[in-house]
C-alpha cells in the first residue's frame, strides 16, 4: 500500500483506477497473488460485508460493499483507500481472512465489528483467534476525528486481543501515500491486498 510515482491523477476515481491498474497487477504478481481470483468491491462508505465462500469463475466486484471475508485459498481480496483505513483481519489458524474499507462513515456504522461477527457466523472464527492490522489512514490534526482509534476500540470490544496500527497519517506523508483530503480529491488510490496461504 504505497503511492506509485508517475501515475496521472484525476478527480475521477474510475480514471485513476484505470491508470493504476497495471501497477496494481504488478503488485499482485510480486506478492504471488496474480494467479488467484481477484475479488474487490464497489465501495460506498457503508457497512455491508460480502461473503466469498466459493471461488468465483473470474475476477469479481461486489456492488455496494465495504468489506469482504473468505475462507477460500484461491482468492485475493482487495480494497482501495486514499485516507480511509484498510482493516486486515487474519485468523491465526489460517482458516479465514477479512479485508474491510472503513472511513468516517463506515467506522460510525461499526463495520469492523460487523465483519468480525460475520467471520464468526460464516466460518466459526472466534474473535480471540483473529489478528487485526490497521493501514495508514488520515489522522488528526489533518482530520477532525481519529477513526483509526475508534476502529481499534471496536476491534477490542468485539474480542480481538492482537491489534496492530501502523500509526501513519496519509495526509502527513504525501510522498508515500495518497490523501483524498490533502490533495483535494485529485489523487490516486492505494490497493490493500490479502490472501490466505
Amino acid at each position: 500500500m504505497r503511492r506509485i510515482p508517475g501515475i496521472e491523477l484525476s478527480h475521477d476515481k474510475a480514471a485513476v483506477l484505470n491508470n493504476l491498474d497495471q501497477a496494481h497487477r504488478e503488485a499482485r504478481h510480486a506478492l504471488g497473488l496474480i494467479d488467484r481470483k481477484f475479488v474487490t468491491a464497489r465501495q460506498v462508505h457503508g457497512d455491508k460485508i460480502a461473503v466469498v465462500d466459493s471461488v468465483p469463475a473470474g475476477d469479481k466486484c461486489f456492488e455496494g460493499c465495504d468489506g469482504m471475508i473468505t475462507n477460500q485459498r484461491d482468492v485475493c481480496l482487495g480494497v482501495y483507500v486514499a485516507d480511509c483505513c484498510a482493516i486486515f483481519l487474519v485468523d491465526q489458524n489460517a482458516r479465514a481472512i477479512g479485508l474491510v474499507h472503513s472511513g468516517k462513515k463506515g467506522t460510525a456504522l461499526g463495520i469492523a465489528g460487523k465483519a468480525i461477527e460475520r467471520m464468526r457466523q460464516m466460518f466459526g472464527i472466534e474473535p480471540g483467534d483473529l489478528t487485526a492490522q490497521l493501514s495508514p489512514c488520515i489522522r488528526p490534526p489533518h482530520y477532525e476525528i481519529d477513526f483509526a482509534a475508534e476502529i481499534a476500540r471496536q476491534c477490542r470490544d468485539a474480542g480481538i486481543k492482537e491489534i496492530h496500527d501502523s500509526d501513519v497519517c496519509t495526509a502527513c506523508n504525501l510522498e508515500h501515500y495518497y490523501s483524498y483530503r490533502a490533495e483535494k480529491g485529485k489523487t490516486g488510490r492505494m490497493l490493500a491486498l490479502l490472501g490466505l496461504e
